[in-house]
């Protein structure tokens, strides 16, 4: 999560003015889109295994539903606050635009940390969650999916509850399910390969072969083990990953020069991506402090944890030789950054562009549990493939013909489709 001196709506924010005085945006669509519709902020009373009663603060923020149903998914995480919430939603929005899929920005959050938390509590968390909003979502009106610390099981108990409160099977309510009660196959390696897909394009628009490429990746959760497994598949090698070490509260780099193994850290690596470094250590890595990812010989860097990451203190430890930043985690680079990297002319693949094959392939499965007819994961991760190519090929291309940076191209697309939207509705 943020640090408390770091605001990440304020950002997200920052950013959207930026680009509506590009686009010379009216006050009225300005201001419909820089604050969200609808937020909702509740208490969630759960009964402990130990028989307190404690109560865990829930979120949930529609930033804009003018192209759609809102879509976003739903975090854990003991530092979350509403603020990182309205900065998610209406980067979610932006993400399904530039993807164009028929979906608005929402998301969603709880102040916990699961680590503490028995399977019992964490039900009672979801369940808990679900009642406070069971007349503000659903397959038509806002569609939760996964996030920080949360997975499919949490998906499904939602899902149960939702069901159970409206006495119907809906199970286009929420994505992220397991594949056997209606997810869709590859949505576990969507939000990785959407990144690699979208790097693909990007070297071979600077003709460079990814097999000439190193990287360096921060988090080793869930996007982080499928981009690093794809990218080894189309030849690149990642030298450096970064994870958060829970016993420690800490993070650590993890650095082997010829290449990190993909499947032996995962055999070392628990539950929630973190990598145990005393085996780390027997297996031939050196163990370095969390930061150190970002100070690595490589072409390519690809921060896929949390905001706030790239910033005007870490943005002087990038090395020389960085050629690409590619997002794969939302918000991670600070408009401080971004100027800097403008200015060096380093090829920026925006967060809300890389990292959409995650809400991309949760359309797909959205789209798929409402047609209750399920597609061969084959089918699934080419139409992903095609639908993050197409995208990356269309900010890249005005990037270029109005010589604008990656990300302000980006949001160029994202917010002229959504203020359109709004018009053509009435609503500006």
């Amino acid at each position: 999560m943020a640090s408390k001196a770091f605001n990440a709506f304020a950002m997200a924010q920052t950013q959207f003015d930026h680009i509506a005085d590009l686009l010379d945006l009216e006050s009225g669509t300005r201001e419909l889109l820089r604050n969200p519709m609808r937020e909702y902020a509740f208490n969630i009373p759960v009964r402990m295994d130990n028989g307190e009663m404690k109560i865990f603060r829930g979120f949930r923020v529609q930033h804009n539903d003018a192209r759609g149903p809102g879509k976003g998914g739903i975090r854990f995480h003991p530092l979350e606050t509403i603020d990182t919430v309205r900065a998610l939603s209406m980067w979610m929005t932006w993400k399904c635009a530039v993807v164009d899929i028929p979906l608005g920005g929402s998301k969603g959050g709880v102040i916990c940390d699961p680590h503490n938390l028995s399977m019992r509590e964490q039900e009672q968390i979801c369940r808990g969650w679900v009642r406070q909003l069971a007349r503000d979502i659903g397959p038509l009106r806002d569609v939760p999916a996964p996030d920080v610390m949360t997975n499919a099981q949490h998906m499904l108990w939602m899902l149960d509850e939702f069901e159970t409160i409206h006495g119907m099977h809906y199970p286009g309510l929420i994505t992220g399910k397991p594949v056997g009660m209606g997810g869709s196959l590859g949505r576990t390696e969507a939000t990785g390969f959407g990144v690699i897909f979208t790097l693909r394009e990007a070297l071979n628009d600077l003709d460079i072969r990814p097999e000439d490429t190193l990287a360096s990746v921060q988090g080793f959760g869930n996007v982080a083990q499928y981009a690093i497994r794809l990218y080894n598949q189309i030849g690149g090698t990642v030298t450096c990953v970064s994870s958060w070490d829970q016993k420690d509260e800490t993070s650590y780099s993890f650095r082997k020069k010829d290449g990190i193994d993909i499947d032996q850290l995962l055999k070392i690596t628990d539950r929630f991506g973190g990598i145990d470094k005393s085996k780390a250590q027997d297996l031939g890595y050196e163990v370095l402090s969390g930061d150190k990812w970002i100070e690595e010989e490589v072409d390519i860097l690809i921060p896929a944890a949390l905001e706030n990451q790239v910033n005007a203190e870490t943005i002087t430890q990038i090395s020389n030789r960085v050629k690409v930043i590619a997002e794969g985690a939302n918000g991670p680079t600070t408009p401080e950054a971004d100027k800097v990297f403008a200015a060096k002319k380093i090829f920026m693949i925006p967060d809300f562009l890389a990292n959409a094959g995650g809400v991309t392939c949760s359309y797909f499965e959205q789209v798929q549990s409402n047609m209750n007819l399920y597609w061969e994961k084959d089918e699934v991760l080419g139409k992903l493939d095609v639908k993050m190519t197409s995208a990356f090929l269309a900010v890249n291309e005005l990037a270029k013909k109005k010589k604008l940076y990656m990300r302000d191209a980006a949001y160029v697309i994202a917010i002229n489709r959504v203020a359109q939207a709004c018009k053509d509705r009435g609503w500006a």
